[in-house]
């Protein structure tokens, strides 16, 4: 086709929507009834979004009484996530049954066994939390701890990432990592921070009497609070000249150095 001077031809505008992942979809309940009834059965939900101009009372007071987090969000956010009729809730469903801190500490000790747990402070990157749950169930960790709110959702990539070793270990979700650690010192039980900002190294720390280790954001480490509330803070001792390990790494090395000095105790 031929053009006269000065006319071309006119661009065509695409729109564009971000595609949906069809495995994400087997993780979601929607729609307003699918949701309620999900909430009813004591299904476990990771989180819950809603249309930020739609009201859901039903719905929000069930996810309280749960300590469910509740998101509002935009029309467009929640159509990013299914184009089914979702009628503006969907529910993020856990791939695991979280058990409670109180069972699985009591076990240990009636079984005759040195409890070591780890508590996850912010980590919200689902493959980190899946190798790191790898490591812990390899070298013997009881069970791993995460808050209510901000952590990984527990979906098929992190289930994944763990090479199915989140079917072998228990994960306990508190409300309050904050009591929690409070609850472990209590009932006998260490608390180790791991920061880079500590003095001692933790080759120097007994990890063969009951123990936590805390672990922190892939952004900004363990809390300042947590920090100031456990036993002790050890760090890795590094040579090179990179500052920092990523938290997967040096969650396999902690949970390895504590694991080596329990062997050598049952030797």
């Amino acid at each position: 086709m031929a053009f006269e001077r000065n006319e071309y031809p006119k661009k065509r505008t695409i729109h564009t929507t971000k595609p949906v992942d069809k495995t994400r979809e087997k993780e979601l309940v929607f729609g307003t009834q699918p949701v309620i009834e999900a909430l009813k059965a004591g299904q476990e939900i990771d989180k819950i979004i809603v249309f930020r101009e739609q009201s859901f009372a039903d719905i929000l007071e069930m996810a309280i009484e749960r300590g469910i987090p509740v998101q509002r969000v935009p029309m467009e956010k929640l159509n990013q996530i299914t184009r089914k009729n979702h009628q503006g809730v969907i529910a993020f469903v856990s791939a695991i049954r979280y058990v409670s801190l109180h069972n699985i500490l009591a076990g240990i000790f009636e079984k005759g066994e040195v409890p070591l747990l780890l508590m996850l402070d912010r980590i919200t990157d689902v493959r980190n939390f899946g190798a790191i749950a790898r490591s812990a169930e390899c070298m013997g960790v009881h069970a791993i701890v995460v808050p209510m709110r901000g952590a990984a959702q527990i979906n098929s990539d992190a289930i994944k990432t763990s090479s199915g070793a989140l079917s072998h270990l228990p994960v306990c979700r508190e409300n309050n990592l904050m009591d929690t650690v409070q609850y472990l010192q209590d009932s006998g039980v260490q608390v180790i921070a791991c920061t880079e900002k500590a003095a001692q190294i933790l080759t120097n720390v007994d990890f063969t009497t009951p123990t936590a280790i805390i672990m922190g954001s892939e952004e900004d480490g363990v809390s300042p609070e947590l920090i100031r509330r456990s036993n002790m803070n050890i760090k890795i001792p590094m040579k090179g000249k990179v500052a920092s390990l990523n938290v997967s790494v040096a969650a396999g090395m902690v949970i390895y150095e504590a694991a080596r000095q329990r062997m050598q105790e049952i030797v």
